[in-house]
């Protein structure tokens, strides 16, 4: 329906969880590329965020009110205890940065927790990487235990299938130190990792 007074709005009465975002700004918009801007619910914010990336939405700048944590998984630089999955999911997407953080007082009810306003600009170019799904199947599998060296996650991954030798065969080819962690790992290191383990083990 379009909004009352203004013929320039259009209210879509849907879950964004399952709308075909490509699609309607297909629809709406032709080819020229769209922005978004939302205050996410907190409780679906990855799914949402991830699914407008990976459906390919012509989206060129995403800007969300999100909690802070959030946020600061999303932007965080490799070796630091927010760097995960998120952050190499996005950023394999996105250049990010924070914009702004709200304190609790800024809102009616107050919130218990600090949210943040995070700005995501489409890459123009990714990371080049042959199997992108292959490479965050190796993503997941060195976050699944943090504590772990990236070795011995890829050693007991049962999603990759990897035996101890050619676990440490693909460490020694990517040119990695056998007792170094995923989370001091850059996302080309992982599109490397990825690619070796494409050509040469599977």
């Amino acid at each position: 329906d379009t909004l009352q007074g203004f013929d320039n709005v259009t209210i879509i009465n849907d879950d964004i969880l399952k709308v075909d975002i490509t699609k309607l700004a297909e629809e709406r918009n032709g080819e020229k590329p769209i922005k978004i801007a939302a205050n996410l619910p907190y409780y679906i914010t990855t799914p949402i965020i991830m699914g407008i990336l990976e459906s390919g939405a012509p989206a060129d700048t995403m800007v969300f009110m999100v909690q802070k944590e959030v946020a600061d998984r999303i932007s965080a630089d490799p070796g630091g205890k927010e760097y995960g999955v998120l952050s190499l999911a996005v950023q394999y997407y996105c250049e990010t940065y924070t914009a702004v953080d709200v304190p609790p007082e800024s809102f009616i009810p107050r919130p218990e927790v600090y949210s943040s306003v995070v700005v995501l600009k489409k890459r123009e170019k990714k990371i080049p990487v042959k199997d992108e799904t292959l490479m965050f199947r190796l993503i997941r599998t060195a976050f699944s235990q943090r504590r772990k060296t990236l070795m011995n996650c890829l050693r007991s991954s049962k999603e990759l299938g990897l035996g101890k030798e050619e676990a440490e065969a693909l460490i020694e080819k990517t040119g990695l130190e056998p007792n170094i962690r995923g989370e001091a790992l850059q996302l080309e290191t992982y599109a490397k990792m990825a690619d070796i383990l494409s050509s040469e083990f599977c």
